[in-house]
């Protein structure tokens, strides 16, 4: 069945087209694994990767003389890396922090903030124009785009920067991230 598919010029473009989608997106997924601290999951997807790898760069090497095939081949990369942070972006995995500096001093926002569930420590800070609210919140990645818009909600004109943190210990979150 192989055979006959990379016999026909356009189904060898589609199948290192496609093979290279998904090896790129592996790649993409095993590297941000391998940040983010999971190594035995970045193992298993590295394996998987370089047997795709080896079996897309193959049969562009076989047939190396028509220069669509690397042409393809290049394509098929770039469109793996959109396709790879599509998947990551729907995974979110991992947390953030979030840190939030309000237009006015209003010492309700972490209250409400807390209802919703996130863990907020806050404190007062001192800007150009005087006294503001500063917070830092932890969140998990799939609540962040909805911390942002709670926050607006609460301050449209906060300012809001946000991080990944590496590593943290102790504290309200540790409780519930180890069940």
């Amino acid at each position: 069945m192989m055979n006959l598919l990379l016999e026909n010029a356009w189904s060898m473009l589609l199948v290192i087209f496609f093979i290279n989608i998904v090896y790129v997106s592996l790649f993409t997924l095993r590297m941000i694994f391998t940040l983010k601290g999971q190594n035995y999951t970045a193992g298993c997807v590295g394996t998987v990767e370089i047997i795709i790898y080896v079996a897309g760069l193959g049969l562009v090497l076989d047939n190396i003389d028509n220069i669509l095939n690397l042409l393809v081949y290049a394509i098929g990369f770039g469109l793996g890396i959109v396709v790879g942070m599509k998947i990551e972006e729907k995974l979110a995995l991992g947390y953030i922090t979030v840190n939030v500096i309000t237009k006015e001093y209003e010492p309700d926002i972490p209250n409400a903030l807390r209802d919703k569930g996130y863990g907020v420590t806050n404190w007062i800070a001192y800007g150009r124009e005087g006294e503001r609210l500063m917070m830092e919140i932890l969140t998990s990645r799939r609540s962040e785009f909805d911390l942002y818009d709670s926050v607006k909600k609460l301050d449209a004109k906060a300012f809001i920067i946000s991080h990944e943190p590496k590593a943290f210990f102790g504290g309200f979150w540790v409780k519930g991230i180890r069940k």
